[in-house]
């Protein structure tokens, strides 16, 4: 919360909330199967108390902030839009986004909690949520630098990452929980969080491809 402050008063415009391994498995700070690791990469948030000291005195409805959450986004993102709501904010004013990307866990880090399938759903349900109440936020973000990190080519990253992103419109899409009216506003809403190796040329060609490729698919 100090950083935050300092780098707000300093002419930053954005916050990004990076959360420890317990926070993102789902465990609370006092569980045993978290010893050793509260804080270690990230805050620790067990309940909106932990919330509302982390934002304490900075102004959720003016902020925008990402938070790097997957298995447990549906849950922080809910803790987050409640500590606006006490600050008095608007939940349809507030800017950000979840990663959400939870079959990219599956693939290269392993933060996840429930099956592929039920884990999607809780995606979809999430996304489905924030177009109706929070419509400014960015749900999903599908975050393909943590394949090329644990080994995948630039190909095979933009591959999955594409894959990811077909899955996940796929399942909102089949879950008919969002109109056909406001389906552009999911496919308008989801970000990518892109690797940039070593490889400079390949990589100047991926990006391309990828432009190229997200606009045939959607």
């Amino acid at each position: 919360n100090e950083l935050f402050r300092k780098n707000l008063a300093k002419g930053q415009t954005g916050l990004s909330v990076a959360f420890d391994l317990p926070t993102q498995t789902g465990y609370d700070s006092d569980d045993p199967m978290a010893a050793g690791e509260v804080g270690k990469v990230g805050v620790p948030i067990c309940h909106i108390g932990d919330m509302e000291a982390l934002f304490a005195e900075i102004p959720l409805g003016q902020m925008n902030t990402s938070m790097t959450i997957n298995g447990t986004a549906a849950w922080l993102l809910a803790l987050y839009a409640a500590t606006a709501e006490r600050q008095g904010a608007d939940p349809r004013q507030l800017r950000g986004t979840t990663q959400n990307d939870i079959l990219k866990e599956f693939l290269a880090r392993g933060t996840y909690i429930f099956p592929p399938e039920p884990s999607l759903r809780l995606t979809a349900d999430t996304i489905q949520y924030t177009v109706e109440h929070i419509p400014k936020w960015n749900p999903v973000n599908i975050c393909s630098y943590h394949l090329q990190e644990a080994g995948a080519t630039p190909t095979q990253e933009l591959a999955y990452a594409l894959c990811t992103a077909i899955a996940v419109l796929d399942q909102v899409k089949d879950s008919a929980q969002v109109s056909e009216a406001d389906f552009e506003k999911v496919v308008g809403r989801i970000s990518f969080f892109v690797n940039a190796g070593v490889r400079f040329v390949e990589e100047m060609c991926k990006m391309r491809a990828f432009v190229q490729l997200w606009d045939d698919i959607t």
